[in-house]
């Protein structure tokens, strides 16, 4: 009986911070294709370019479907499967966060869009093609001896995935000219979330870790985002509860103790408001039964 949803590290397969892999007939069937491996999540980010081909995924209860020339990204922890890999060339790149800049990792992490493909044009392919293949040049055993090669390493891998970021910023964010405050403050107010939504779940308990005042993070937050802070605590929480519901056999008494509640019938009415369906409800119509 599964009580966790299998999580994969980066370490299990390689001994370094990314691994890069050419797609091709060949790939699809290998063992360690996301088609292998069911539902699961994983701690690394993956950022796959197509040059042709079909894929369909299910990320967090959505259906993800890509054909021809795309990229897309799935960010560490989401919970994943490959549901089909079809005539697929391109690349796959996975990378352990703390290898990615900062900016790289804004654009994905405090995204208030969803992570979805892009379709990108001939211009851009040849970019992306051009760096992924340089990278894959660099990774042997030589390179990553000396620091020198590190630097080649790593300022190549971030030239890729900073293309990412970039057609996904101006896909997502073009309406955003400037990084002022009150745009940073939320950024800095989403990683916050996502490192503390367990323990910890007021706007107040937020302000103070951000050093500022409830009445102005929340001020901030509904002018950034039209939403008030409450509102993406309580998103994160959820999300959460819906992966431990759907894709594990834990209880709803021990899934509201894992989220942080130490009153299961208080996390069940706030899922019931928030979800419109009581926990039980929501596990009936979307368990896996795996």
């Amino acid at each position: 009986m599964k009580h966790t949803i299998p999580t994969y590290d980066l370490s299990d397969i390689s001994e370094h911070h990314f691994l890069i892999k050419r797609l091709d007939e060949n790939y699809h069937h290998s063992k360690d294709t996301i088609l292998d491996k069911g539902i699961h999540r994983d701690s690394h980010y993956i950022f796959t370019c197509m040059e042709s081909g079909h894929v369909k995924m299910m990320v967090d209860f959505k259906i993800i479907e890509s054909q021809g020339s795309s990229i897309f990204c799935v960010l560490p922890n989401q919970v994943h499967q490959g549901l089909l890999m079809k005539d697929v060339s391109g690349w796959f790149v996975a990378v352990k966060a703390d290898w990615l800049p900062d900016t790289v990792r804004a654009v994905f992490e405090e995204s208030l869009d969803e992570v979805k493909p892009i379709t990108i044009d001939k211009n851009w392919m040849e970019k992306i093609n051009t760096s992924a293949s340089m990278l894959q040049a660099s990774f042997t055993e030589e390179t990553f001896a000396s620091k020198e090669g590190l630097l080649v390493v790593h300022s190549l891998l971030n030239a890729f995935v900073g293309m990412f970021a970039f057609i996904y910023s101006r896909e997502t964010t073009s309406e955003i000219s400037d990084e002022n405050r009150s745009l940073q403050l939320a950024r800095a107010f989403r990683i916050r979330i996502r490192e503390n939504f367990k323990t910890t779940k007021s706007p107040s308990e937020y302000a103070e870790l951000l050093n500022i005042s409830r009445g102005y993070l929340t001020e901030v937050i509904r002018e950034v985002t039209g939403k008030p802070a409450q509102y993406w605590i309580h998103q994160e929480i959820i999300i959460e509860a819906k992966r431990l519901l759907a894709f594990t056999h834990l209880t709803v008494k021990e899934i509201a103790y894992e989220l942080g509640y130490s009153d299961h019938t208080y996390f069940s009415r706030l899922f019931s408001k928030l979800v419109g369906q009581p926990p039980s409800a929501f596990r009936d119509k979307n368990k896996t039964g795996k």
